[in-house]
Parts: C-alpha cells; sequence; structure tokens
C-alpha cells in the first residue's frame, strides 16, 4: 500500500510518494559486539519486516560482513570514513520507494520492547512528525537527547560553559532535562530517530559538511524550518551502551573535542552570515578555540 503526504506548508516541492516499509540505516565503524547486539533487539522493537543497511566507513573488525554473510542486513561500503551524517544520506538513497519510514541509529543501541511499533503510533498522532525520537537510556540515566535549538545565547553559553559549569542557565535550558513527555523539541538525537522519508527527502537528509556531532542539530533545524515537527516520544525507550566505535584515549578525546567545537561553531556561523554578524563570527571562533585549548591543556 502506498501513502501521499503533501509538502510542508510553505514548501513548493511536488508531492513525494512512498510506501510503508520500515528501513533501519545503521552507520558502522568497527561496531564490533554492538552490532550483533543491536540487531538482535530489532525483533523485540517491532513485529513489523525491516529492510537493515549497514552503512559502513570503513570498518576493519569484520562485525558489519559477518552480519551481511548471516543475512541480517545488506552491507553498504562506503569505501572511507565520511562521517555519520553522509554515510547514512547513501544508505537513504539507496532504498526503493517501498520504504517510507527510515530509523537511522548507532550500532550501540539495544532497542526496548515495541519501541520502534511507539514511534510509528505517535507518529499518527503527529502527522506533521518529520522525525521522532525515544527516549535514551545511558547507565541508568536518562539522556536529554529532546532539546531545544542552539540559539545564540544558548548556544554560546553551552559551548563554552557547559564542561566547566554544568549547572549554567543556558546549558540547563538548552538540555531540557527532566522534561520527559511525548512534545515538540528543537531537535533530537541522531543516535536513534526516526525519519519520515517526504520530510528528509524535503530538507536532502543530513549536511555531510559535519563530519562528527551537530549534524542531527542541523537536521533538527531545518526540518522545523521546511514546516516539520520533531517530536520526543519517551513511551518508546532505547539503551545506548556507549562508544564502541572510539577508545576514549587522551588524543581521541580531545580530537572529538575539537570536532565538537568546530561543529559548533559551523552551525552557528551559517545561520549568522553577512557582515554585519563578521564581528560576532570571530569572537565566536576565537571563544571555541580557546575552550578548546583549556579543556586539552593536560594533553
Amino acid at each position: 500500500m502506498h501513502r501521499m503526504t503533501a509538502a510542508p506548508h510553505g514548501s513548493t516541492g511536488a508531492l513525494r510518494t512512498y510506501g510503508d516499509g520500515l528501513a533501519v540505516v545503521v552507520v558502522t565503524y568497527s561496531p564490533g559486539d554492538s552490532l550483533p547486539t543491536f540487531l538482535d533487539s530489532l525483533s523485540v522493537g517491532t513485529d513489523r519486516p525491516v529492510h537493515v543497511v549497514l552503512a559502513d566507513n570503513g570498518s576493519v573488525d569484520g562485525a558489519p560482513e559477518a552480519a551481511a554473510a548471516a543475512g541480517r542486513a545488506d552491507l553498504l561500503r562506503i569505501g572511507e570514513n565520511l562521517g555519520y551524517g553522509a554515510a547514512a544520506n547513501r544508505a537513504v538513497a539507496g532504498l526503493d520507494e517501498s520504504i517510507g519510514w527510515v530509523l537511522v541509529s548507532n550500532p550501540d543501541i539495544v532497542l526496548g520492547p515495541k519501541s520502534l511499533d511507539t514511534l510509528l503510533e505517535a507518529a499518527a498522532r503527529w502527522p506533521r512528525a518529520g522525525s521522532l525520537g525515544p527516549l535514551i537510556h545511558t547507565d541508568d540515566e536518562v539522556y536529554p537527547s529532546a532539546r531545544l535549538q542552539p540559539s545564540l545565547g544558548r548556544g554560546v553559553g553551552h559551548a563554552l560553559f557547559g564542561a566547566v559549569w554544568p549547572g549554567n542557565p543556558w546549558t540547563r535550558s538548552y538540555r531540557q532535562e527532566g522534561v520527559v513527555e511525548e512534545r515538540t523539541a528543537g531537535w533530537l538525537s541522531g543516535s536513534c530517530v526516526l525519519l519520515r522519508r517526504e520530510a528528509w527527502d524535503s530538507v536532502d537528509g543530513f549536511d555531510p559538511r559535519y563530519f562528527m556531532y551537530f549534524e542531527d542539530v542541523d537536521l533538527g533545524d531545518r526540518l522545523g524550518r521546511a514546516g516539520w515537527l520533531n517530536v520526543y516520544v519517551p513511551e518508546a525507550t532505547v539503551v545506548h551502551t556507549g562508544g564502541h566505535a572510539t577508545t576514549r584515549d587522551a588524543p581521541t578525546s580531545a580530537r572529538m573535542l575539537r570536532e565538537h567545537h568546530r561543529s559548533a561553531y559551523r552551525f552557528l556561523a551559517d545561520r549568522y552570515r553577512g557582515r554585519r554578524w563578521a564581528p560576532l563570527r570571530a569572537g565566536l571562533r576565537t571563544a571555541l578555540a580557546a575552550r578548546v585549548r583549556w579543556a586539552t591543556r593536560k594533553d
């Protein structure tokens, strides 16, 4: 059965037609034992048939190949590490028109009972939902995965002070911790997010300029600007088991911090363009660079 969804309010794009099929795109980079655990959890998360694609950014541990050889997923070899968003884009582009829903996920996610079905049920309640995100547990804590957009004040305050002053007012506002109810959000964590394919197409997916971090913030912002909603559905639960793709030694942590600040600058600079905002961009770049140097001084 096929369904047709109107283009978002204010959009001049043509109507796009997709089926009700469900695909799961997993971006892998030497995922190890987390990948088979994730694949096992799919049968817990939904009773529906699922087309699984592994968008592999150059794994060397053989885990994606083993899953494909066992018939558990299709393997899309990217051939190099393009980053999370670019790999997901390639995988979604290869799906046929029977697929109208795509879960993009890290491999170190374990889906909770009926979590995918619960997200799809919420989509029926929110016909303007372009993305839907579950409640994410990490180490027995609830991760703040449904946040406001980082406006100039919130974004700069959180980027500069979040690590050294966790209770600052900008971070508290931005993270929306403790607001555990079904609601709209500025953006949803890209570690596990269900996407309406019409909405995905309307904004051309992830921006591939973001190699690491902020690709999900940017996507949520562009979906909102295109007239779609980002909907947090805490009744659907998953567990994020941690960073299997990278070791957290000092050089890796320093690189990740630099990438985070580089992406934060790109996000804000894209939204404050032109000569008028040049002093702001220069100050922001300087402040973020100083923040990285301070945070990595021991390394």
